[in-house]
């Protein structure tokens, strides 16, 4: 394996570890907060994704770009969904 492979794997590793310990210790009453801030990481993900998709550097990169921009949407939509639904919950009827 090629060390530029083995770095960015440990550094994938890690940043998994992290985000597990970070995300875990959140309270229950920051979730709709971070739910939105994660919404918009995923947008950037979306814009990423059309870029490397539209290189056509190879079907590879189609396949992969496409997969990025679905789960993406799905995760974009859905905490949308989820927010908006958390935050009817507090209005007066």
């Amino acid at each position: 394996m090629s060390e530029v492979f083995i770095n960015n794997f440990v550094v994938f590793v890690l940043a998994m570890f992290i985000g597990f310990e970070v995300i875990s210790k959140v309270p229950a009453i920051l979730h709709t907060p971070l739910m939105s801030g994660s919404n918009a990481i995923s947008g950037i993900t979306i814009v990423g994704a059309v870029v490397i998709a539209g290189l056509h550097r190879g079907a590879w990169s189609d396949i992969l770009g496409f997969l990025a921009v679905t789960f993406a949407m799905i995760n974009v939509v859905g905490g949308y969904a989820v927010t908006d639904r958390m935050l009817a919950m507090f209005k007066s009827k």
